[in-house]
């Protein structure tokens, strides 16, 4: 075991169903690592523990959506904002409701907790900051400024400032005694998404949508650093905890950034998507993305990430052991490091409380009848009591989060095979990389199921050619085409760039001409999926959802079956009995598929159908005959001994598919277990 997981960089640890809608954000406790919290459009703020499924906690009380999440330094606290500007503020170990704070007009776009002491900052689309104290109603105090809306807050460690990055392309330093901006960042080309200050120096990190890092030297208020290479947005960042380095997530890589001189230590290829937090424990960087209902957790290995040096090879690093602390000149050694008081501020906070009682508007504050009310709508549902009082009521009460396991995350089987490939491809030539660029936003249903354009242009006689050198021992196996997967499927740059018929080399003109081949054929593919699905969507405006279902399956076209699901799959109630009936053998076919995502469509397809509609069907079987004639009654059994019957034979697959390794094997496990109620009836 120790072997298998010497080899492998980054790995998925989970993926799981964090709410009934959409996910629209998330954030990780940073203290321990271990605690995850995520905020949907069904109005629900979740709480998780890293690697369990289960659903420790739910919290309630937002009639609008979610749309940004934080916990407090000691993960004692979470705050939620809400599309309809609305923040609320929850007491993890109490499990209430603390504080519902009003002010913004607009949608919540970020929040922060002060160091110490309890004070919030919010940021929102109507381009305002405002600094909060949580024991009471109204802002303590206002930050006007940007032009558009602000993305990202972080507090400097000592407590005394404020960073905000926002759309307008400008980062801002606000001083949080003074109550007024202490300077301006104007560097960046596009919007800048996340902003972060160095554990321990007067260093300033900002991360933008113009794929480049900037850093602010916090002395002299001047850039010393301009780091680049993402291969698209900067959606997260955070410093090693010694500080001797940055790593920056976006949607396909994870990168290690040193600085003075600038220089990128090491890329991981990660193709872990909306990456929207990250954080570093026990040797271990755990990054978390989410992808319509459904978050995934990521690990990767630092022991195996070169963190100090020059550029870093494009392979694994050599050393196992962790980076030393950086002695390089010019290394941020000679900066001026925070001051942290040693008990909360009393003076400051002395200060903020006067100007609360001055600036605090009397339309923002709230009668106790109306808190009471508020009360009684928010509230905290406990759905794993174990987990909660292990986490929350420790025997010990000074250890308030999750203990800090002795044992890092455990890497999976050898299986997987996403890791070999992304660091094979790191030496490919530019003309695969950049086949590369359209899998990463892998976000929506119709990129999910893209391996169907490349199935159909398959050619008998051009593919084993370019297959066998590398695989000669898969080939009497049928390969998953992983949906993480970072080479183009059926491809190969060898018969865009091979020479012509005398062995000179094809001209540019020549090139083109092979390549407008492939395309106007994957145009033609692509066309035709267009109009398959502008023919369901009419049929069902025109006859209703089951004749769409029923169209959709007689295009004998998974990849318009795939679509379909990923759309109803997000609306439980526009399932019935007559769409399991449709969908149950096209989910049979799924689950058989080569493809990974076509999998996970399945995967989660039969899911609902087990969740929604076995009670019905078990309960319509077991019933007695009824006396006299009942056709609806009679209509209903014939379905659910369809249904029955599909299910069934999708068991059967599913069991010959459970003793696999890894990922998949996994799933189709679980898939067993959720089946395991047929055998009752059957």
């Amino acid at each position: 075991m120790a072997a298998a997981n010497s080899t492998k960089v980054y790995w998925r640890l989970q993926e799981f169903e964090a709410h009934a809608r959409p996910v629209s954000c998330l954030a990780l406790g940073k203290s321990s690592g271990r605690l995850l919290v995520t905020g949907g459009e069904d109005c629900r703020v979740n709480l998780w523990s890293v690697n369990k499924a289960n659903c420790i906690m739910s919290l309630t009380g937002h009639k609008t959506p979610v749309e940004c999440v934080q916990f407090n330094t000691s993960e004692e606290q979470v705050a939620a904002g809400s599309q309809s500007g609305s923040i609320r503020v929850w007491d993890l170990e109490a499990a209430k409701i603390l504080q519902t704070l009003m002010g913004h007009k607009a949608s919540i776009t970020s929040l922060g907790f002060h160091p110490f002491g309890q004070f919030l900052a919010s940021s929102s689309m109507d381009t305002n900051i405002k600094l909060w104290d949580v024991r009471r109603k109204g802002y303590v105090f206002r930050f006007k400024g940007h032009a558009e809306a602000v993305r990202s807050l972080a507090f400097s460690p000592d407590g005394k400032w404020l960073a905000s990055a926002s759309d307008d392309c400008t980062v801002k330093l606000w001083d949080l005694s003074q109550g007024k901006v202490i300077t301006e960042f104007r560097s960046h080309s596009a919007a800048v998404n996340v902003v972060q200050f160095h554990p321990n120096e007067y260093l300033l990190a900002s991360g933008s949508s113009d794929r480049s890092v900037r850093l602010w030297d916090l002395e002299k208020f001047s850039m010393i650093g301009s780091l680049e290479g993402d291969t698209s947005a900067v959606r997260c960042m955070c410093f090693s905890p010694d500080g001797s380095c940055l790593f920056s997530g976006a949607t396909d890589s994870l990168r290690v950034f040193g600085w003075e001189p600038d220089r990128c230590f090491d890329v991981v290829r990660v193709w872990w998507g909306r990456v929207s937090d990250l954080a570093v424990c026990n040797q271990q960087l755990i990054g978390v993305s989410h992808q319509l209902s459904s978050v995934s957790t990521f690990v990767v290995d630092l022991k195996r990430v070169k963190r100090s040096g020059g550029s870093a090879p494009h392979g694994v690093a050599p050393d196992d052991q962790p980076a030393p602390v950086k002695k390089e000149p010019g290394g941020g050694a000679l900066r001026r490091s925070y001051e942290r008081p040693p008990t909360t501020c009393a003076a400051q906070r002395v200060k903020q409380g006067a100007e609360s009682e001055r600036r605090s508007p009397d339309g923002e504050r709230q009668s106790a009848s109306e808190d009471e009310a508020d009360e009684k709508l928010s509230s905290a549902e406990i759905h794993n009591a174990e987990d909660y009082k292990e986490i929350f009521q420790p025997k010990n009460a000074i250890s308030r989060t999750p203990p800090r396991m002795a044992e890092p995350f455990p890497a999976p089987p050898e299986d997987d095979v996403v890791v070999a490939v992304s660091r094979q491809l790191k030496d490919v030539s530019p003309f695969p990389t950049k086949l590369q660029t359209p899998a990463l936003a892998s976000s929506t249903p119709i990129q999910r199921v893209e391996p169907t354009v490349v199935s159909g242009v398959k050619r008998p006689a051009a593919v084993p050619p370019s297959q066998p050198p590398p695989q000669n021992q898969a080939e009497s196996k049928p390969r998953i085409v992983l949906s993480s997967r970072n080479e183009a499927i059926g491809l190969n740059v060898d018969d865009f760039l091979s020479g012509s018929s005398d062995g000179a080399a094809l001209s540019d003109e020549e090139v083109l001409v092979q390549m407008r081949k492939g395309h106007d054929t994957m145009m033609l593919i692509l066309s035709s999926r267009h109009r398959n699905l502008q023919t369901v969507l009419a049929v069902w405006a025109r006859e209703g959802f089951k004749d769409a279902l029923e169209s959709s399956v007689s295009m004998n076209d998974l990849a318009v079956v795939v679509d379909i699901l990923n759309k109803i799959n997000l609306q439980p109630s526009l399932w019935s009995l007559d769409a399991c009936t449709i969908l149950l053998p096209q989910i049979d076919k799924l689950l058989q598929s080569k493809y990974e995502s076509y999998i996970q469509t399945g995967s989660t397809s039969l899911k609902l159908v087990m969740k929604h509609f076995w009670g019905l069907i078990s309960e319509s079987l077991k019933a007695l005959p009824s006396v006299g004639v009942d056709i609806t009654r009679e209509e209903r059994h014939r379905k659910c001994q369809q249904c029955l019957r599909h299910l069934k034979s999708v068991s059967e697959m599913v069991r010959s598919r459970a003793a696999q390794v890894g990922r998949l094997g996994s799933s189709f496990l679980e898939l067993q277990l959720l089946l395991a109620p047929l055998d009752e009836v059957l």
